[in-house]
């Protein structure tokens, strides 16, 4: 029996690039109107994919690029598991259960058994939410004490752009601390200006986006108890977590900023940044039930049960939850810790490098924050090039280091961040090291430098 029609190109022998779909381009703007072989599919896609930068250069994003193998196993098992459908899915709704319980454990609640909290589609969506309860709980404050209710505001310092987002969404006024010269974020004695009775909450960040450093929470919540004491006002804080939430209690477990503070109201994190988890997971906890306005969670019936739920969305993956537990499990509070310290140690010695270079003013050396370094040119008048260049430079060899302005009040200062995650090495970090020698020896005129007279660099 012949195993093909002779002249049939879709046949499984066929070269995938002599086929007639590798012969032309692939759709763009219609369905085509037959079906195909799927690994030559499969093939095409991937070779557009590999256009792409390769993720683990880049040292731009805070979000993980790599993970173990039984994390991707995990994953797949759970490709049909809607975490939303939670009597279909009991199992998966208690794994993200626990998440919430040792994260508020983590974080020092009051009560961890019995904290109220939810798992979200990354950090953004959390703090959005972490916004909302702040904002509802303000309003019926407001409302009891038969005060207007038509002009919250929103206190905060150079924070990630879903805090404006929340701001316009949901009609609030947003109050951006501007960072002063020489600081990193914002700072205690500037609440004074900013904050009044129609303030409904702080947001204290754990690992500036700009900058990588840490706000001194502690500070911030005793400036707004002496501001209480003297109007009145009794503002509670929200910490974007986002990343220094899976680093502080690891790296820096003596720094308080958790719920150790009584009014730290609320917290967010991203389970898929210096969590380690895959994309697609992120967690709001709450100090306790009461802070969580009852208004604000919906209960559904049509999916089987009644199902109390507070998202923004609706229809999601399990994976990326199951993904965090199993990292919780099988790294535990040491092994977080010895990956945390690993990148921390790593950033520190890439701020050493950076600084013996000449050209650069570290702003962030990777101490008491996130496992990242900030720089900026010393002198950019008088350097021959910009950092922009210097990023277009070192895109040359596949590096995607950021270069950016400071927020507002420093907008005039353009700075470098480069953050450290899990799975980029100490060798990896050197080979940047030696590119960003070799772009500002180019860039300023000097050539490359030969091997011979690379001193800080040994291979």
């Amino acid at each position: 029996m012949a195993l093909h029609k002779v002249g049939d190109r879709s046949d499984i022998t066929d070269d995938i690039y002599s086929t007639p779909l590798s012969e032309a381009e692939l759709p763009k703007y219609r369905m085509p109107e037959g079906s195909s072989d799927p690994r030559i599919v499969r093939a095409l896609i991937h070779g557009e994919l590999a256009l792409d930068g390769n993720s683990s250069q880049n040292l731009a994003t805070f979000c993980s690029t790599w993970s173990e193998d039984e994390v991707h196993r995990l994953m797949d098992e759970c490709m049909d598991k809607n975490m939303i459908d939670k009597d279909e899915y009991p199992q998966t709704a208690e794994i993200e259960s626990r998440c919430v319980h040792m994260l508020a454990d983590l974080w020092n609640s009051p009560d961890g058994r019995n904290t109220v909290g939810c798992s979200t589609t990354g950090s953004s969506e959390a703090a959005m939410l972490g916004g909302l309860a702040l904002k509802w709980r303000w309003r019926e404050r407001r409302r009891a004490a038969g005060q207007s209710t038509d002009r919250p505001n929103l206190v905060c310092g150079p924070v990630q752009v879903c805090w404006e987002k929340f701001a316009r969404y949901f009609d609030v006024e947003l109050r951006q601390v501007p960072v002063e010269e020489g600081a990193t974020g914002m700072q205690p004695h500037q609440l004074r200006e900013y904050v009044d009775e129609n303030t409904i909450g702080v947001v204290a960040i754990l690992g500036v986006t700009y900058t990588c450093d840490y706000e001194p929470i502690a500070e911030i919540a005793a400036e707004l108890d002496a501001i209480q004491a003297d109007h009145g006002w009794d503002i509670p804080v929200h910490v974007d977590a986002a990343s220094g939430g899976f680093i502080a209690p690891f790296v820096q477990p003596e720094l308080v900023w958790d719920f150790r503070i009584e009014r730290v109201a609320s917290i967010n994190s991203s389970g898929h940044k210096y969590g380690l988890a895959p994309l697609g997971v992120g967690w709001a906890i709450w100090r306790s039930a009461d802070l969580l306005p009852e208004d604000l969670v919906f209960r559904v019936s049509y999916l089987g049960g009644d199902m109390p739920t507070f998202a923004l969305n609706f229809s999601r993956p399990g994976g990326e939850i199951v993904a965090q537990y199993y990292l919780l499990l099988r790294l535990g509070r040491e092994g977080y810790r010895r990956i945390q310290q690993a990148c921390a140690d790593t950033a520190k010695h890439l701020a050493d490098e950076i600084r013996e270079m000449g050209p650069f003013t570290i702003l962030y050396d990777g101490t008491g924050g996130l496992p990242a370094v900030s720089y900026t040119l010393t002198d950019p008048e008088n350097a021959g090039f910009s950092l922009y260049d210097l990023s277009d430079r070192l895109r040359m060899r596949g590096w995607q280091v950021p270069s950016y302005p400071l927020p507002a009040n420093r907008e005039n200062t353009v700075i470098q961040r480069v953050l450290v995650r899990h799975g980029i090495s100490r060798d990896v970090i050197e080979l940047l090291a030696r590119d960003i020698e070799e772009s500002v020896a180019a860039l300023s005129g000097g050539g490359v430098p030969a091997a011979s007279e690379r001193t800080s660099f040994h291979h």
